[in-house]
């Protein structure tokens, strides 16, 4: 006679099952699969290419001499006596990282469609691991920088980096933050409305240049249009970074408190809508 084995759940999953929180613990106790995320993503990222990583070195040069044209040349945009390079640099580097996490994390649903309709994780996951694994891209660009910096150093251009480098550590997860929680909410949005994706993508193009990547904020005289950009919070991060990298443009305590602040607020909500859209989004997507 076979002996009765008892048998414990540790998770019992049911259409009933309502998510408690925001799924943090839960989070933390598959934290390895996040690992094996990014590393399915860094994977795939150089799979079937002709330079692998060199695209990451290629792109924002390629992008800092189309400014250098466009911007500098035609437009004639000053830069804060920084040379151009330098100064498209340090802000081309911090932007893209984020459209790619914000993009990245706004196709969560859509990308991972088979894999959550088949088995059942924590979904946070996914867009944690994203933002996660586009670091490895971001220092590849940011060591570009780095040596574009240098090169100028060397051939006696003045650059004054000083101790408000020092913040690059909360500037960058506040940017992660951003990113995290906006694509979220545009995940959680676009489940049921699709037409939204199209104007998503557009959306973050002209954030852009509401934000002082490719001319200073000092540029902006009108008092009013200066307020507004303000209320952008990446605005304040790229010009902390530039600020602590070489000395110029503007820096406030304020108002890398409220990019903090809206960062905070945008990561609650993000998860907050994210958890109550996921147990629906197969229905809709």
């Amino acid at each position: 006679m076979k002996s009765e084995r008892n048998t414990y759940w540790t998770t019992v999953i049911s259409a009933n099952t309502h998510q408690r929180g925001l799924g943090l613990r839960e989070l933390w106790q598959k934290r390895y699969l996040v690992w094996l995320f990014i590393k399915r993503d860094i994977t795939v990222q150089f799979k079937q290419t002709i330079f692998g990583m060199g695209w990451y070195f290629i792109s924002p040069l390629f992008t800092v001499v189309m400014y250098m044209v466009v911007f500098g040349r035609i437009a004639n945009i000053p830069t804060d006596d920084i040379p151009q390079p330098v100064f498209y640099l340090s802000g081309i580097c911090l932007w893209e990282y984020f459209s790619e996490c914000l993009s990245a994390v706004s196709n969560t649903f859509q990308t991972n469609a088979n894999l959550f309709g088949k088995i059942y994780f924590p979904r946070l996951v996914s867009p944690v691991s994203v933002v996660l694994s586009k670091l490895f891209r971001f220092s590849l660009q940011l060591g570009t920088f780095i040596l574009v910096y240098l090169i100028f150093v060397f051939r006696g251009v003045h650059l004054c980096p000083n101790w408000y480098l020092l913040l690059f550590p909360v500037i960058l997860i506040t940017i992660q933050g951003i990113a995290l929680g906006l694509g979220l909410i545009i995940s959680s949005l676009t489940t049921k409305y699709k037409d939204l994706t199209n104007f998503f993508p557009t959306f973050v193009s002209l954030w852009m240049y509401a934000t002082p990547i490719v001319y200073p904020l000092s540029y902006v005289e009108n008092a009013t249009l200066h307020r507004f950009m303000l209320l952008n919070p990446m605005t304040a991060l790229i010009e902390t970074f530039k600020y602590g990298s070489y000395g110029a443009g503007s820096f406030s305590w304020s108002a890398l408190a409220y990019s903090i602040g809206c960062m905070l607020v945008l990561v609650l909500v993000g998860i907050a809508l994210f958890n109550r859209k996921q147990k629906y989004f197969i229905d809709t997507i």
